[in-house]
C-alpha cells in the first residue's frame, strides 16, 4: 500500500474527525455487511446507503461523505456514471472506491481514468475494507494488492492512445520522471527512497511536485498516464 502526500493529502481522517462514508451498492446484503462493518471502526461512520448509482450522487451531494464506494454494475446508472458525476464538478469532491469483481474489468480503467481512487475486490477480508477505506480518505490512492497494478496495465495496453507521448511529461525533471516510472511499477514510498537513495521526505517531495504538473489527483491517476504515455510499458 502506498502512502503519498499529493492535492488533498491533507484529508478528512488528518484531522481527528471521523471519515464519513457513503456505500452504494445494489445487493442489500453486500451493503448492509459493509456498513455494519466500516460503522464499527474507530474513526469511521457510515452516513448513508443507496441502491444504485443515482442515488448515490443525490445522497452524495446532499450528505457531502469523505469516501463513496460504488459498485460498478448498478441499475438506473451505473458506478462509472456515477463517479464521473461525482469527480466532474469544479469543487472538491469525495474519494470514490470502486468495488468490483474480475469479470467486470473492462469498467475500472475507465473509473480510474474519471479520477476514482482506486478499486477493491467485493470479496476482499474485513481489514482490506477498512485499511482502503482509510487509504483513500488520507488522499492516496489504492494501488496494492498486486492485482490491481496488472488490470492498469492491461488496460493501458488496450486503451493507449498511439501518438507519441512526448510533450504529456515535459514539465517534469529527469527524477521526477524517473519516480513516476516507479510509482507506475507499484513500489512504495519506502521502495522508491530507496531505490534512487534518496530520503521519504524527498520522495513525498517529489511526488507532489509530479502531481501538481500533471494537474492528477493522485497516485491511480499517475500511473494511467504513465502507462498512456509509454513510460512504462505493461509487463515491462
Amino acid at each position: 500500500m502506498t502512502s503519498a502526500d499529493g492535492p488533498g493529502a491533507a484529508g478528512p481522517a488528518s484531522g481527528g474527525a471521523a471519515i464519513r462514508c457513503l456505500i452504494a451498492d445494489d445487493q442489500t446484503m453486500v451493503r448492509e455487511s459493509f456498513a455494519a462493518i466500516l460503522a464499527a471502526q474507530p474513526g469511521i461512520t457510515v452516513t448513508g446507503q443507496a441502491g444504485d448509482g443515482a442515488q448515490a450522487v443525490s445522497q452524495a451531494r446532499r450528505l457531502r461523505p469523505d469516501v463513496v464506494l460504488l459498485d460498478v454494475r448498478m441499475p438506473v446508472m451505473n458506478g462509472l456514471a456515477a463517479a464521473r458525476e461525482l469527480l466532474s464538478g469544479g469543487e472538491p469532491g469525495p474519494r470514490v472506491l470502486m468495488l468490483t469483481t474480475f469479470d467486470l474489468d473492462e469498467y475500472v480503467y475507465e473509473a480510474l481514468r474519471a479520477g476514482a481512487s482506486g478499486f477493491l475486490l467485493k470479496d476482499a477480508t474485513t481489514a482490506e475494507l477498512v485499511h482502503a477505506v482509510r487509504v483513500v480518505a488520507a488522499g492516496d490512492a489504492l494501488l496494492a494488492p498486486s492485482v490491481t497494478r496488472r488490470l492498469i496495465a492491461d488496460f493501458a495496453r488496450q486503451h493507449r492512445d498511439p501518438r507519441p507521448p512526448a510533450r504529456a511529461l515535459d514539465e517534469l525533471t529527469p527524477r521526477e520522471t524517473e519516480v513516476l516510472r516507479l510509482i507506475a511499477r507499484g513500489l512504495s514510498n519506502a521502495e522508491i527512497s530507496d531505490t534512487l537513495v534518496i530520503s521519504d521526505h524527498t520522495t513525498k517531495s517529489h511526488i507532489r511536485h509530479i502531481l501538481a504538473k500533471l494537474n492528477l489527483r493522485d497516485r491511480t491517476q499517475a500511473v494511467v498516464i504513465a502507462y498512456e504515455t509509454g513510460l512504462v510499458s505493461p509487463g515491462g
